[in-house]
């Protein structure tokens, strides 16, 4: 979903800060020249390599290597739950950002998240918790500091917000674990989710956002 929102990326130079198993840079290696960054060794190990791109282990400091204005999109998905210096990494993206760049964010939607803890889970503890402020946590990567769409904005004024699209609004909620196997499933919930990923009433709702900005 996140590749079919992101599809007009063709004949780019693209950073993924954070990039984890490589899967989203090796997708966009097809046809873009892509530099990868990531500080965990377990995610290398065993990261997708079909495309040709350049991994870098590491964390913000191998933001301050790259010169001006060197990058025309750069991918951050769901890494800002998971690290303190935000506003520091923000200032990094503006600067080797190409003016009219893209950076695509995803992120974490709370509400959605409570709506998959009662609906799905039964977890009336953790909804509650999530609905007086406080985090949930990721098995995998820790706490999960939860932030709202406009604090991007508030972290740089460098950039505008282009657009907010809804991410799994649905699928989080099946659960029938075996039919998201099934490809033919899989197309018809693919297809459902992009009609509602710009409607204000199922993005509201949605466990994931998908913030795409644009520098100034």
């Amino acid at each position: 979903m996140t590749w079919e929102q992101l599809k007009y990326i063709h004949n780019k130079r693209v950073l993924d800060f954070g990039s984890g198993n490589g899967m989203t840079a090796n997708h966009f290696a097809v046809d873009n020249e892509v530099i990868a960054i990531e500080p965990d060794e377990k995610m290398l190990k065993d990261r997708f390599i079909e495309n040709d791109y350049t991994q870098i282990k590491g964390d913000i400091k191998e933001l301050r290597n790259f010169e001006d204005e060197s990058f025309d999109v750069i991918l951050c998905h769901n890494v800002f739950e998971y690290v303190d210096d935000r506003k520091e990494i923000i200032k990094e993206f503006s600067r080797i950002l190409k003016e009219n760049g893209y950076l695509s964010v995803l992120k974490h939607n709370k509400p959605g998240r409570v709506m998959q803890m009662i609906v799905l889970l039964n977890n009336f503890e953790h909804a509650n918790e999530l609905l007086e402020g406080g985090n949930g946590h990721a098995k995998q990567f820790g706490i999960i500091n939860y932030y709202d769409d406009a604090k991007i904005i508030e972290w740089s004024d460098k950039f505008e917000v282009e657009r907010i699209l809804g991410m799994r609004t649905f699928w989080d909620l099946q659960q029938n674990q075996q039919i998201q196997k099934d490809k033919t499933w899989q197309e018809k919930m693919l297809k459902m989710e992009l009609k509602v990923s710009e409607l204000e009433e199922y993005k509201a709702i949605a466990c994931f956002h998908h913030v795409i900005l644009r520098k100034k």
